[in-house]
């Protein structure tokens, strides 16, 4: 095997960014990796005072919902936090990632429903869960209508549970419970 000394001989740089006739493929063969993040305001004592949760519209209804999106080949989970936290709730969102992000639990999303409570018609997805402090402006962005500000309390409500799809509502509540606050 002799040495490449024409550059055009090197393997494009990947980008991380699967077209979709490849992500489809990909999702059809193989578990893919996720974060999701559930944004919470803290009071004065650190303790978590709102969950943040995202508005979003798909085919006929409205759904409440975690931050959710992949990580990219060759992104440390610390960058995907933050480029996905950025993506739905704005660039001045000013995430609190910790020095050692460590999530509170791990996801698994069968496409077949029931396999676990959490499902994605779509794919296979492991998802590392964090709950990220955030301490800035939020502004949803993308493909997020809104961002709800609520209570503990109230996150943890039927009436909130219930607007929560693919088993983002066991998240949620894992979430609340990880933190201390599940009522």
């Amino acid at each position: 095997m002799g040495v490449m000394t024409d550059m055009a001989e090197l393997p494009p740089e990947p980008s991380g960014w699967l077209s979709d006739r490849e992500l489809q493929h990909v999702r059809r063969e193989l578990p893919l990796l996720y974060v999701n993040v559930v944004p919470v305001r803290l009071d004065a004592s650190g303790q978590v005072a709102e969950i943040g949760l995202l508005l979003r519209a798909d085919d006929d209804a409205i759904h409440r919902a975690l931050i959710a999106g992949r990580v990219l080949y060759h992104e440390r989970i610390r960058d995907a936090l933050i480029r996905h936290i950025e993506k739905d709730l704005g660039g001045v969102a000013l995430p609190r990632i910790p020095a050692s992000p460590t999530p509170f639990t791990v996801a698994e999303y069968f496409p077949t429903a029931g396999v676990t409570p959490f499902h994605d018609s779509r794919q296979h997805a492991v998802a590392l869960a964090y709950v990220v402090p955030v301490d800035g402006d939020c502004e949803p962005r993308q493909n997020a209508l809104d961002i709800v500000w609520i209570t503990p309390e109230e996150a943890a409500s039927e009436e909130v549970l219930r607007d929560m799809t693919g088993g983002q509502d066991t998240l949620l509540r894992q979430a609340l419970a990880f933190c201390g606050v599940l009522p």
